[in-house]
């Protein structure tokens, strides 16, 4: 099983059914699969804060939720994640490319990579770094138990090395 394999059979044996999505080159190969899945639906947007609160009316609604997104947009989603998914033990699962690791060719991307895991501790957010597909898949399904269980968003970062 390859790893994009993987998180998709994760998220679909977890039962998510609703995910929105910001643009993401690593993660475009997981996109089209979701795009070709008539069980998911799929919403693109432009900014994660407004993904976020896509997905909690979609909570809301009765679906299981994902974002699929570039740790670089974490720091525009704090107070949605923290004011409104955390406040109101909204669930949702944070499929998180980690851009800025070790291996990465845009020296931008570097700060905010560096910072990504301590900004998820900060918030008392629990991520997952799956380094093979069977972790991948394990931590996905984990993931959403584990965000439901607390009421809180749980991330999976998916480091470049991962790809």
């Amino acid at each position: 099983m390859d790893s994009t394999q993987a998180i998709y059979d994760g998220l679909k044996d977890a039962e998510v059914d609703f995910i929105v999505s910001v643009p993401c080159v690593n993660l475009s190969k997981l996109l089209d699969m979701v795009d070709e899945d008539s069980e998911i639906t799929h919403i693109p947007v432009t900014r994660e804060e407004e993904g976020i609160g896509i997905c909690a009316g979609a909570y809301l609604g009765g679906k299981r939720t994902a974002i699929l997104m570039q740790n670089s947009g974490l720091g525009n989603s704090i107070n949605a994640l923290k004011s409104l998914m955390e406040l109101y033990e909204f669930p949702l699962l944070m499929i998180m490319s980690h851009r800025g690791t070790e291996g990465e060719s845009i020296c931008g991307q570097v700060p905010m990579g560096e910072s990504t895991p301590k900004i998820l501790e900060g918030m008392d957010f629990s991520y997952f770094t799956p380094a093979t597909p069977d972790e991948a898949y394990d931590n996905v399904r984990h993931a959403w138990e584990q965000s439901e269980d607390e009421g809180k968003p749980v991330s999976i970062l998916l480091e470049i090395s991962y790809w």
